[in-house]
């Protein structure tokens, strides 16, 4: 049996403006359910999630996953997955984690409105703290359209990494288009690094990564944030 790769069908977007909105969890794409994941042929066809991409070694960012694209995220090993929208995750999704052993950590952040008040720091805070941990990776960072919040999310992880901002702004662009908010840019723009300086001092450096020597944090166990979905 052979396998095809498939980016999703940019085409298929929704026919309403509003739906290309962030709002809360229940799909990324438009999906007819003709597609069962298989051609005609038994050629097996992985769709990879809309508005994929890897961050970096070990760490993914996506729109919300369809069921379609469960036989891609089972390519990619995770461990675990931050969600960052409010609605609680949909039964098949968390049938699909626990029975992959993936961990899911929420995060629920506003996604709608124009209004930096709805990115609250402490959770972008709590939710990089997830995302350092090294023994959380691989992970994939997800809210609906994998736009606006989780380009937040990525956006502070470069600033922690000490990217400068108008690579922070390009990168976050790329993935908005020309749904990007001003009000996104400012949070990121205004989001202090010493924010995390309150859990550093638990925090220890870790060196992993392939022959490359890449400097990781990692949380110590006694403040490691727990899943909502534990592995087995």
């Amino acid at each position: 049996m052979s396998v095809i790769l498939e980016e999703e069908d940019k085409e298929r977007q929704p026919q309403k403006e509003e739906e290309e909105e962030e709002g809360g969890g229940g799909g990324g794409e438009v999906w007819d359910g003709d597609d069962d994941g298989e051609e005609d042929d038994g050629d097996v066809v992985l769709v990879a999630p809309t508005n994929f991409s890897m961050v970096e070694e070990g760490v993914y960012r996506s729109g919300f996953p369809e069921p379609r694209n469960f036989p891609y995220l089972e390519t990619l090993n995770l461990k675990s997955i931050i969600y960052l929208c409010h609605e609680p995750y949909p039964e098949e999704h968390c049938k699909f984690l626990q029975s992959h052993n993936i961990r899911l950590f929420q995060f629920g952040i506003e996604g709608k409105k124009e209004n930096s008040e709805n990115i609250p720091g402490e959770v972008i805070t709590n939710a990089l703290r997830v995302l350092i941990d090294v023994r959380n990776h691989p992970v994939l960072i997800h809210c609906k359209r994998g736009k606006h919040r989780t380009g937040c999310l990525v956006g502070c992880l470069r600033k922690l990494q000490n990217w400068c901002l108008s690579s922070v702004f390009e990168e976050y662009q790329r993935f908005a288009g020309s749904k990007f908010r001003v009000t996104d840019m400012k949070f990121m723009e205004s989001y202090e690094v010493k924010y995390l300086r309150k859990c550093l001092h638990s925090i220890i450096y870790q060196y992993q990564g392939y022959g490359s020597n890449k400097r990781r944090l990692l949380d110590r166990e006694d403040n490691l944030l727990q899943p909502k979905i534990k592995s087995s």
